[in-house]
C-alpha cells in the first residue's frame, strides 16, 4: 500500500504542473469603488499611440508659441543714445555695455556678436548686478573688475572684465616729506 499514496502524490503534482487543478483559496473579494478606481486608471492607457504623440506635440508646440518672458527680455535693445563703456577679459573675450543715464534699471549688453538686454537685480553688497533671465546671463560688476556669469550652464563666461578706466595703473602718492 504504500504506493498508493506516492501515486496519488505524484498524480497530484503532475495535474498541478500542467494546470489542470485550482488553487483551493477562495475568490478575491471585489470591492465596487476599487474597480471604479481600475477602470478609470485604465481609460487613459488604451488612447493610440498617435493620439498621445499628436497631445505631446500640441503641448509642445503651445510651450515654444507662448514665450516665458516678454520681447524686453528676449529682443535684442535699442542702443542709440547710450554711453559705452568696453571691457577686456581674460583669454581674449571683449564686452561691451550700453548704459542709459535715464533709464538706471537696465543696460544692454553685447557678448559675443548678439545684443541682450539685463535688468538690475538688488544686492546687499553694493555690487552692480543685472539679469537676463531668458538668456541666463548675469553680470556682476564691482569697482575693480566684472564677471559675466551663465546661470542655465552654471559656468563663467568671462572674467578680470576691465574698462580703461579699470586697467589704469595705480600710482600712490608718496608721502611727502617734511621741511625742516
Amino acid at each position: 500500500m504504500t504506493l498508493l499514496p506516492r501515486f496519488l502524490t505524484a498524480c497530484a503534482f503532475a495535474l498541478a504542473a500542467a494546470g489542470i487543478c485550482a488553487p483551493l483559496q477562495a475568490a478575491p473579494e471585489k470591492h465596487p469603488k476599487a474597480e471604479a478606481v481600475l477602470k478609470a486608471k485604465a481609460k487613459p492607457k488604451a488612447k493610440s499611440k498617435k493620439a498621445a504623440a499628436a497631445t505631446a506635440t500640441a503641448a509642445a508646440a503651445a510651450a515654444v508659441a507662448a514665450p516665458a518672458y516678454g520681447a524686453d527680455v528676449v529682443d535684442e535693445p535699442d542702443i542709440t543714445d547710450t554711453v559705452v563703456t568696453e571691457y577686456a577679459c581674460e583669454l581674449g573675450n571683449k564686452i561691451t555695455i550700453y548704459t542709459n543715464e535715464n533709464d538706471g534699471a537696465h543696460i544692454a549688453l553685447r557678448w559675443k556678436k548678439r545684443l541682450h538686454r539685463l535688468s538690475r537685480v538688488g544686492t546687499t553688497t553694493g555690487a552692480l548686478r543685472f539679469e537676463n533671465p531668458h538668456w541666463g546671463l548675469i553680470w556682476i560688476g564691482i569697482p575693480a573688475k566684472g564677471i559675466l556669469l551663465d546661470s542655465k550652464l552654471n559656468r563663467q563666461l568671462a572674467n578680470e572684465c576691465k574698462n580703461a578706466q579699470q586697467a589704469a595703473p595705480i600710482v600712490a602718492a608718496l608721502p611727502e616729506e617734511k621741511k625742516s
